[in-house]
């Protein structure tokens, strides 16, 4: 089924994916799971968040077990983060059938609209708007690089956009959610294992950096004379490296926006988002107040043509994470001073891998945290979004009085354990295959964080490279992922 989809919404110069949120592409992807929902005979069901769910057997009257994923891509992704889940949960129901297995409960397969937050900016937006997560009123204010808000496109693509937020009724029909995922790390190959089981989920979150200048000639304006802004930038890159390195975090600058954004002009605004994550919420958000100080220092960039160097010469935070620290994130990885079998040792049953009590949020929400950080500035975060480190009136002022750097909490996603009993059930059942710790994030942990039992199943990445062009699973691991969430449901359905 994958060979199906492989054409939509490919970029033939790359070979990677563009498959944003309510998208042609993302459309016609929709139309697929709907002709493959309706070629078994299963129930096909919207729900008022845009995710879809297909039954085998009624869900009104007892909860049933779902398995799926998503079908929307980071930009330039990969063929199987997402709908590897999904082909592989419609491959499993066909197994089932053809092993006459009669379930005593309802099968489902889900597919969850964007889950990836290319478009928008906030990821699983809907699982966040289904178990109420995320506030209708700011999914809807939610733009997209051209300017659209989120209630614009689903206008567009034929959708009421009143309809958005939580939705219980849909919620309570989940007595279970098992996602099959491609692998984002290398753990499995390192244990010569086509099949792992999920752990956990590392605490995460994205933050909006946006950094204001002076737009000016850039022939004419003296290096001394600039406020330049992409110096800030330099300075967030690099220090983003460093400050990771010292909480043994991971930090991502991976999408920037210049204003004007001409060759030959000095920008006047950047705005930069940061991706971070670790082991504990303490790690990451030391590691994101740690990254504001940097910005906001007595010593603006730009002002005295300085570079941004060391006396070595070498650039500051391009060392190596810490010899010895060998926690992996991403359910594999191969850091630096991390062996084989220190991989082996963490990933197995009972292994550990994330330090118990990580920063969850006591609520349970797995929410945005609205201006609880304790960051400079302080104050609360306005209405309907993260906090804002830059406080309200403090922080670096530019020229003419503003700003000069300001960050703001987009989302945020606290520490998931994976409830024991159902994660030992399914590594069972799947093989008493390993299980893995990942720093990335899922539909599954939002659920999760919900309430609702969740685990994760993944199948091995040879080349331990997701969210690009090279992410790859071998058909037969496909298949043994496919065989071991078929007797996971099973399992489950008795």
């Amino acid at each position: 089924m994958l060979d199906a989809l492989a054409h939509v919404g490919r970029d033939p110069a790359t070979g990677g994916y563009v498959r944003d949120a309510w998208s042609d592409a993302d459309l016609e992807l929709r139309g697929w799971f709907a002709g493959e929902s309706a070629r078994r005979g299963l129930d096909l069901n919207e729900d008022r968040n845009g995710n879809l769910w297909a039954w085998w057997g009624d869900p009104s009257g007892e909860p049933g077990v779902v398995a799926g994923s998503h079908l929307d891509s980071v930009r330039q992704g990969g063929a199987y983060d997402g709908p590897l889940g999904v082909v592989s949960a419609f491959a499993a129901l066909d197994l089932l059938r053809e092993r006459g297995f009669r379930p005593g409960r309802p099968v489902g397969v889900a597919c969850f609209t964007d889950e990836e937050g290319a478009r928008f900016g906030v990821p699983c937006v809907g699982s966040r708007l289904l178990t109420g997560v995320l506030a209708p009123e700011r999914a809807l204010g939610l733009t997209d690089d051209r300017g659209d808000t989120l209630a614009d496109v689903l206008t567009r693509a034929g959708r009421d956009p009143r309809g958005l937020g939580p939705d219980p009724e849909t919620l309570a029909t989940v007595g279970a959610f098992v996602e099959l995922h491609v692998e984002q790390g290398r753990a499995l190959a390192a244990l010569d294992r086509p099949v792992g089981a999920g752990l956990s989920i590392w605490p995460h979150g994205r933050w909006r950096f946006d950094l204001r200048g002076r737009a000016d000639h850039a022939g004419t304006t003296r290096l001394t004379d600039r406020d330049d802004p992409m110096l800030l930038l330099a300075r967030l890159v690099l220090s983003a490296r460093s400050a990771a390195a010292r909480h043994e975090a991971l930090a991502t600058v991976g999408k920037v926006l210049v204003t004007p954004n001409n060759a030959n002009a000095i920008p006047g605004h950047v705005a930069a988002w940061l991706d971070a994550r670790g082991p504990t919420e303490e790690s990451v958000r030391a590691l994101v107040r740690d990254l504001y100080d940097q910005l906001t220092d007595d010593t603006p960039p730009g002002t005295t043509g300085e570079r941004i160097e060391s006396p070595s010469g070498e650039i500051p935070g391009a060392g190596e994470i810490p010899p010895g620290w060998g926690v992996n994130p991403s359910g594999g990885g191969g850091f630096p001073g991390e062996s084989a079998s220190s991989r082996a040792n963490m990933t197995f049953p009972e292994g550990g891998g994330v330090p118990s009590g990580g920063g969850a949020d006591p609520s349970g929400s797995g929410g945005f945290r609205g201006g609880s950080a304790s960051f400079p500035g302080g104050g609360e975060a306005p209405a309907g979004g993260g906090a804002n480190l830059s406080g309200g009136g403090e922080g670096s002022p530019g020229r003419g009085g503003r700003r000069a750097v300001e960050v703001r909490e987009e989302s945020w996603t606290p520490l998931v354990e994976f409830e024991r009993g159902l994660r030992e059930r399914v590594a069972r059942a799947a093989g008493e295959v390993p299980v893995l710790a990942t720093g990335a994030g899922h539909d599954a942990g939002i659920l999760a964080a919900a309430g609702v039992p969740a685990a994760m199943l993944f199948v091995r990445n040879p080349t331990g490279v997701s969210h690009a062009p090279e992410e790859h699973a071998e058909e037969a691991d496909c298949r043994a992922g496919v065989i071991a969430l078929a007797d996971v449901l099973e399992e489950l359905c008795r």
